[in-house]
């Protein structure tokens, strides 16, 4: 097959080239119309076609019925559905046949309301619609702002007995189904004498839309007993059921994939994005991984859902290979994968490369400019941030909130005090953009990072919203940095109320205490972690080597390397004390031995990724991902390490990257 697909491909213009071969005062008109057919047959690009409807309009075929049905539908599959309705309309004697192919061609492109004129037309016309006519009509109703029109058409259909046609009726459940009807909607499916795994699909997605995920995984069981298989088109319509929710439907999903016969392109999507939607980047990095090893060929939106994963992983090495295949394949320009490829770079710490991707957009939305102006921010270069949204609004692009929230947490990130409270006022007054929660947090934060821990405070009172964890949960970090207690006590007895779960702000109260040397405080709030069984989160660090993630969690011995890793620690723990080191012993939360404190700080998990790299590779930089704050011990003992190794280490935590280089960061002791 390999060996005939090009010239299956030049089929077409070697057909044109053989009409014009014919062409001339002994041309044969039956063999002339037979080739032109032909030609349209194969679906054309839209050059060849054009130059096929040029030959059939000079030699007089363009009224021939067959082949007007033919242009029309090579119009429309090339994305030309106004060139099929000129076609359609130099057709002196139509039928319901060629308004059928102009419904459906205009369905097919999304122009949803021409499809309906079409129809009207149609009917005024005085043709009757036929089974092909109505399930066309009904897709323009259900996707369109005419739903009414469809609900009309149900009388009608039932009149002339369309309703038991299984297109028919498939596209009624769809048309109630988007529109809330689900009653309805379940009732043509319990009526329909037939059904296929469409009219299952359209009830599940029904459910799906309206938010009634329960009912929809009720629909793919009683599918299932009814011995309909579920398909990949099953898993899609579950998919907006998938985002953040529960075990039990993941998991449904999942033995749905691993049960489909045959899984196409669109299941390994399908499971792709659910896996992202639910945050959990290395199943789809693993199953992108599986994908490929299947010879499944990637598209445009495999790769733009599994990049995310990539950055969420810092597998840098992955996400470069996917941009190398994006290049190859020359999917873009493609404004959603464009986007995807510069999230990647930037929360891999490659501002580079994401700059690179974004300067060679042809088109830019928001979210474009936001990405870029949040790398610049996570990684501590704000003046960058403020010229690129600058920029941004010199261009036209107008900011909406989310930009916003971008543009004054890069300001906090690098200290740009007063940048940050002008950004915040032009969003209101300038824009008219109501803040919300996000945008008094990361005002909050800029305040607190300053210093302004009072002012932070007073804000808060002041905000006209119930502040949530995340302000409290702001402000009690702001706290911590400048050993604020009474402020601190305040924040952590408000989040004690709202997220009496979340082990981090104990650890952050325990830290305040543990600063101050308030030691039977410290004991205090770990009673009463252990009297509520709250255990404090784990530090996880990821390290990628040969397209695999390493993860390592504080106090590692479970990799195979663990024996290797320890002993090359201990040697560069030595060398850092000969630099003047010594452990914060501050960052441990435990009133015990300094000499115990010593060893707990030591084996946190980006120490040991660290490591893990520096034995197993020999180029800059390091990348490291953790799943929490770097303490100020490793801060300062990952400052001693690229030092000594000579090496660029990169660390992304929860709040921001640090680019460790010659012993200094690029946050400046910022963060």
């Amino acid at each position: 097959m390999k060996a005939i697909a090009p010239l299956t491909h030049q089929f077409p213009k070697l057909l044109v080239s053989s009409i014009r071969k014919s062409s001339g005062s002994s041309q044969n008109p039956v063999l002339v119309l037979e080739l032109l057919g032909k030609a349209l047959d194969q679906y054309p690009d839209i050059k060849t076609l054009k130059c096929v409807h040029s030959k059939a309009f000079n030699l007089c075929f363009h009224e021939n019925p067959s082949l007007g049905i033919k242009l029309m539908r090579a119009y429309a599959a090339c994305g030309e559905p106004g060139l099929a309705r000129k076609v359609f309309e130099g057709i002196p004697e139509r039928n319901v046949i060629f308004y059928n192919v102009m419904i459906r061609s205009y369905v097919n492109n999304h122009r949803y309301n021409d499809a309906l004129l079409v129809f009207r037309d149609m009917v005024d016309g005085g043709f009757s619609p036929d089974n092909y006519t109505y399930p066309c009509v009904l897709k323009a109703c259900s996707c369109s702002d005419n739903p009414r029109i469809g609900f009309q058409l149900h009388g009608v259909v039932f009149k002339v007995g369309f309703d038991l046609n299984l297109f028919v009726g498939n596209g009624l459940i769809a048309l109630y189904g988007k529109c809330g009807c689900l009653l309805e909607a379940r009732r043509v499916l319990g009526e329909m004498p037939s059904r296929d795994v469409v009219s299952w699909n359209s009830m599940v997605a029904g459910y799906v839309q309206n938010k009634r995920f329960d009912d929809a995984l009720e629909i793919c069981r009683e599918m299932e007993s009814l011995r309909h298989k579920p398909d990949a088109g099953t898993m899609a319509s579950l998919l907006p059921a998938l985002t953040d929710t529960s075990s039990e439907i993941i998991s449904y999903v999942k033995q749905m994939f691993v049960n489909l016969e045959k899984k196409n392109l669109v299941s390994w999507n399908v499971m792709i994005t659910a896996y992202m939607k639910n945050s959990m980047p290395e199943k789809a990095v693993d199953l992108y991984l599986q994908m490929e090893k299947c010879e499944v060929e990637p598209d445009a939106i495999t790769c733009a859902s599994v990049l995310p994963a990539c950055g969420d992983l810092s597998a840098l090495l992955l996400g470069r290979r996917i941009h190398e295949y994006v290049e190859r394949k020359n999917l873009c320009p493609n404004l959603l994968l464009e986007n995807s490829l510069i999230d990647m770079y930037a929360r891999c710490g490659c501002l580079e490369d994401a700059r690179r991707v974004f300067d060679r957009m042809k088109f830019r939305d928001v979210a474009s400019w936001t990405s870029l102006i949040s790398a610049y921010g996570m990684t501590g270069k704000g003046y960058n941030a403020v010229a690129l949204f600058t920029e941004m609004l010199n261009s036209g692009q107008s900011p909406d909130s989310i930009a916003f929230v971008a543009i004054i947490s890069a300001c906090s990130h690098s200290g740009l005090y007063n940048e940050g409270k002008l950004y915040f006022k032009q969003m209101t007054d300038d824009y008219g953009i109501t803040p919300r929660i996000e945008h008094f947090s990361c005002l909050v934060d800029l305040l607190g990072r300053s210093g302004r821990v009072d002012e932070a405070y007073n804000f808060i009172k002041q905000m006209p919203m119930e502040p949530n964890e995340r302000i409290w949960g702001t402000l009690l970090s702001s706290c911590r940095v400048y050993s604020n207690m009474d402020i601190g006590l305040v924040a952590a007895d408000k989040l004690l109320q709202l997220a009496p779960e979340e082990s981090g702000y104990y650890v952050l109260l325990s830290n305040i205490y543990a600063k101050a040397g308030r030691w039977t405080e410290v004991t205090a709030t770990r009673s009463l972690m252990k009297k509520r069984k709250i255990r404090k989160r784990p530090g996880i660090s990821n390290v990628e080597l040969n397209n695999q993630v390493h993860t390592f969690l504080a106090g590692d011995t479970s990799h195979p390397q663990s024996k290797e890793i320890y002993e090359e620690l201990s040697v560069l723990v030595g060398k850092m004390k000969e630099l003047g080191y010594v452990p914060e012993t501050d960052s441990a939360l435990h009133d015990v031995e300094e000499e115990d404190k010593e060893c707990h700080l030591a084996v946190h998990s980006e120490k040991l990724a660290i490591v893990f790299a520096i034995m197993n590779t020999r180029e800059s930089p390091i990348r490291i991902t953790k799943n929490l704050r770097v303490c100020g011990d490793c801060h300062i003992a990952v400052k001693l390490i690229s030092k000594i190794v000579q090496r660029e280490i990169v660390v992304r935590d929860t709040n921001r990257f640090h680019h460790f280089k010659d012993g200094t960061c690029s946050c400046c002791d910022y963060w």
